[in-house]
């Protein structure tokens, strides 16, 4: 680590035999001129000279011997602060190549301070590395497959990601966590409870959504089907729209989410809502609402929710879960970043969900192979990719006042007949990567990228095309490793050189090489 110290100090240069011989040659003319008396004057002020000599040079040697102390302090505080967060390099068949991140007393709540991530006491940078596994609660009830977690956030770790996505929901059907409103499966709470203790386990923090968009996992629209069998005059026409307006399935997902910040895990013995390994709640995975194009209901919901949840946990993060999309109240030039004509029309906008109180940090998602038109080429794709991450950062730094932008689901399919394969969607993720770093390196709002999805083996069952399975894409794991690597080079720079941005640090000839960007 490069400290770059200094320190004003004064100077004193030692008399050489020329003012020697000059002083005693002024001493002889004295003595001739004016007597004994001044003389004996002169030497009172040639005593009083010399003890403040000797006094300066005095202070100065206590003050080199602080200013070598000082040093030695620092030294011995930044070895140990750089070994809080650390990468450690993938070994596909070495079990003992995972390092598990002993925080101690570093392990504290993530917070946001202007356009950054900080954490700990002195408020250090934490730029975010990390992955989505969505399905952990549900692997980890069985114990025949809870051993994947485990696995999974091995495997992740060793190549550096330090914060994890997952469901903290499941409404109804198969494993359902919330079987019922207000009834849960206590055998699936306490999966929850062992993927948030294995996740500490490995130094890997938490981003947990609270319920679903899409009825995926139960979603909205079970709780306008429970509302719905309570006698509720909803419906389900809207695809599970009336979840943002109705009063009892708005109910209904209050408690669910007093539920779970308050659960108290089983394993640990801490409240969810007292354990930083959670780094942050969502309120909805992709909160989308088609029959209200003008965005009003879905941002009366998200007003109402913020406050529930910071009124229960008003320590941790909390983010919308939004995929950036602009809307009908954003400018002609922001709409024109939206992918299609379609994603203005979703109920959502970016700038304004994001304002509203208690939400603590922008989330967006990239799709180029989703949402752009059929047939976007690879190039197109990737500047679509690079062009939409830059257009949130300079939203989250400017429209939004300065707050951090968590590109919370990232990826491209590389299934049979998809545009990118497994060798070239490296590309897109170089890409996202690139446009992070660019932010990075200028303390920009630019706050971390969470790849979708990091799979361990032998779960490709589940492979929605879009899974990595680090020990067998060795190229994909080399670059996820890099990027951390820089990520912890700049968060390390960072905690000494600047106490309020990156933005403030001079770039060291080494720092700039290892986080280049061709």
């Amino acid at each position: 680590m490069d400290l770059q110290l200094s320190c004003i100090l004064p100077t004193y240069k030692l008399r050489s035999c020329a003012s020697v011989c000059e002083l005693e040659l002024q001493i002889s003319l004295q003595r001739r001129v004016y007597g004994p008396a001044a003389m004996a004057t002169s030497h009172r002020k040639e005593t009083r000279r010399k003890a403040s000599v000797l006094q300066c040079f005095f202070f100065f040697v206590l003050g080199a011997l602080a200013m070598a102390a000082s040093m030695a302090a620092l030294h011995a505080s930044s070895s140990a602060s750089s070994s809080v967060w650390r990468c450690s390099h993938l070994a596909d068949d070495d079990p003992s190549s995972s390092q598990v991140v002993d925080g101690g007393g570093e392990w504290g709540v993530v917070r946001t301070r202007g356009a950054q991530f900080v954490v700990g006491d002195d408020g250090r940078p934490f730029y975010v590395n990390g992955f989505n596994t969505y399905w952990l609660m549900v692997l980890a009830v069985d114990a025949s497959t809870r051993g994947k977690v485990t696995e999974v956030f091995r495997q992740a770790a060793a190549v550096g990601l330090t914060v994890c996505r997952t469901w903290a929901f499941n409404d109804g059907g198969w494993r359902a966590l919330q079987k019922s409103p207000s009834v849960y499966d206590e055998d699936v709470f306490k999966a929850l409870d062992f993927v948030v203790s294995e996740a500490r386990k490995h130094g890997i923090r938490l981003i947990l959504p609270l319920t679903n968009n899409w009825d995926d996992y139960g979603g909205k629209a079970q709780y306008v089907r429970w509302a719905q069998a309570a006698g509720a005059d909803v419906n389900l026409t809207a695809g599970g729209d009336a979840f943002f307006s109705d009063k009892t399935a708005r109910g209904y997902f209050r408690r669910h989410v007093t539920a779970v910040l308050t659960r108290v895990n089983t394993y640990t013995g801490v409240a969810y809502r007292d354990d930083p390994t959670i780094m942050a709640w969502e309120l909805m995975n992709e909160p989308r609402c088609f029959s209200d194009p003008t965005g009003d209901t879905l941002q009366a919901w998200i007003r109402e929710m913020a406050f529930h949840v910071k009124s229960v946990d008003p320590a941790h993060l909390l983010g919308v879960g939004s995929e950036g999309f602009y809307g009908r109240s954003s400018s002609p030039a922001r709409l024109q970043a939206n992918p299609n004509a379609g994603a203005a029309l979703v109920g959502t906008d970016f700038v304004r969900n994001h304002r509203v109180l208690g939400v603590d940090f922008a989330s967006v998602h990239v799709y180029p192979d989703n949402w752009l038109p059929a047939g976007a080429t690879q190039e197109a794709q990737l500047r679509f990719a690079t062009s939409w991450v830059e257009a949130h950062i300079a939203d989250a730094e400017g429209a939004l006042g300065g707050m951090p932008v968590l590109f919370a689901e990232f990826g491209v399919s590389a299934k049979a007949g998809a545009v990118f394969n497994a060798t070239s969607r490296n590309a897109f993720i170089e890409a996202v990567y690139g446009a992070m770093l660019r932010s990075t390196r200028r303390g920009g709002g630019g706050a971390g990228a969470l790849l979708w999805q990091v799979f361990p083996e032998d779960t490709e069952y589940m492979d929605d095309g879009y899974a990595v399975v680090l020990p067998r894409a060795p190229a994909t794991a080399g670059i996820v490793a890099a990027h951390s690597r820089r990520l912890q080079a700049f968060n390390s720079r960072c905690e000494w050189s600047c106490r309020w941005g990156c933005n403030r640090q001079r770039n060291t000839p080494e720092m700039t090489k290892e986080a280049d960007v061709v």
